[in-house]
């Protein structure tokens, strides 16, 4: 039976690691004025110069991540008003040149559903993978990546594959964009690698 999803739509928080609740709790940090990379909701991010960039584009695959994104906030340039978004757009400099506050789910033991982009055998449960290219809706702001079957390692990647997700319509492991859930392998807070 094949899933009835066609597209991915990031990474969305569900339990801790262990199965207990999860507050899915953000920190606030920040992203620097003017960078250029949209960052959709529900997209990893990483840190560079102590700032929150895009965490898909990373090519080598074994950067630590510091969480995902769950938004921004900035004071805009034209109409100096506070502004919430669901995601970053890129290239944004607020007024005074200020930096940008991005929410960040940031705890390392949570847990989230993501789709795959190809089917996956059981013996990849408990591998690594990365995630595809960044991609997103600049409409919802949600993310549209997957999980990149054809990224894995037993170590050394971003996310692990722990086990499909609770979802009927979406847990054939032999089809395309079934629902897993991983956890962050590389964190920028605990070295579970």
């Amino acid at each position: 039976m094949a899933n009835s999803a066609t597209a991915g739509d990031g990474l969305n928080a569900t339990s801790m690691l262990g199965n207990t609740p999860a507050p899915q709790g953000q920190s606030s940090y920040k992203i620097d004025a003017g960078y250029g990379t949209a960052i959709y909701n529900g997209a990893p991010v990483v840190s560079a110069a102590g700032y929150m960039t895009e965490g898909t584009v990373v090519t080598t695959g074994t950067t630590s991540s510091c969480g995902v994104l769950n938004g921004v906030f900035y004071n805009a340039a034209t109409t100096l008003k506070p502004t919430w978004d669901n995601y970053y757009a890129g290239s944004i400099t607020p007024a005074n040149s200020e930096d940008i506050t991005a929410f960040i789910n940031d705890a390392p033991w949570q847990n989230y559903e993501v789709f795959s982009d190809a089917a996956i055998t059981q013996a990849k449960f408990m591998q690594t993978f990365n995630m595809n290219a960044a991609a997103g809706s600049t409409v919802t702001g949600k993310s549209t990546n997957t999980l990149d079957i054809g990224s894995e390692h037993a170590t050394n990647y971003s996310w692990r594959v722990l086990r499909v997700a609770d979802d009927p319509e979406n847990n054939d492991i032999t089809a395309a964009y079934c629902k897993l859930v991983v956890v962050c392998n590389l964190n920028e807070f605990v070295d579970s690698a």
